[in-house]
């Protein structure tokens, strides 16, 4: 199934490329965003970025999210792959084009996430397959994903918000989690990929995610 990913090296560069994953709840927004400050604070070039992305593409996604646009599962993981490969490869402010102009990226979620929240409605063989390109062109130097528990998730999403979004039901979010671990078991050779708690204190957290980067 992954075998199409055996040969992929990250690219060579002293700036990086860290994806942040996770599901709903986690965190991982606000972490991805502290390093980010972090980062830019010691004189790093960093941009900071999101999929689905602000992009015409990402928009028709979170629409559907919300339930604004109605789009059948297999629709959306079809978006994701349009959004994914614009956000790698447009000429104003890809993430290939942002690297090679020595920004480091923080990503608020990539591969991996296809792998897990689509993985869950199609099969997984089909979305890497349909994300191979992606895959190809660029692959994070470290996947940092912060782990809770589903129950967890839950209760922070409704205490932070009125409107629950498409995937954010107890029963799914826990399908993703697993999925995130299946994939994570598979792809252990070719993913760079370190495991947080997600229960410690942001602060706390902050600094573990950053004592990891600096081995980088």
């Amino acid at each position: 199934m992954i075998e199409f990913l055996a040969h992929l090296q990250p690219m060579k560069r002293k700036n990086l490329f860290i994806a942040f994953e996770g599901i709903d709840g986690s965190g991982k927004s606000t972490q991805a965003r502290l390093l980010a400050e972090r980062l830019s604070s010691e004189g790093h070039k960093v941009h900071l970025t999101a999929e689905p992305t602000t992009g015409p593409i990402g928009r028709m996604i979170r629409e559907a999210f919300s339930g604004k646009q109605p789009l059948d599962h297999r629709v959306i993981a079809g978006l994701f792959v349009a959004d994914r490969l614009h956000h790698v490869l447009n000429q104003e402010d890809g993430m290939l084009k942002l690297l090679a102009d020595g920004y480091t990226i923080i990503c608020d979620r990539y591969l991996l996430s296809s792998y897990a929240y689509q993985g869950v409605h199609m099969p997984m063989e089909w979305v890497m397959a349909a994300n191979r390109l992606s895959a190809d062109l660029l692959l994070p130097d470290l996947n940092v994903f912060i782990d809770i528990a589903p129950e967890v998730s839950m209760n922070r999403i409704q205490a932070g918000r009125d409107n629950m979004e498409l995937y954010e039901t107890l029963e799914n979010l826990q399908s993703v989690r697993n999925q995130y671990f299946m994939a994570f078991g598979e792809l252990k050779d070719q993913f760079k990929i370190q495991i947080f708690d997600g229960n410690k204190s942001p602060e706390n957290l902050s600094e573990e995610i950053f004592g990891e980067i600096k081995l980088r």
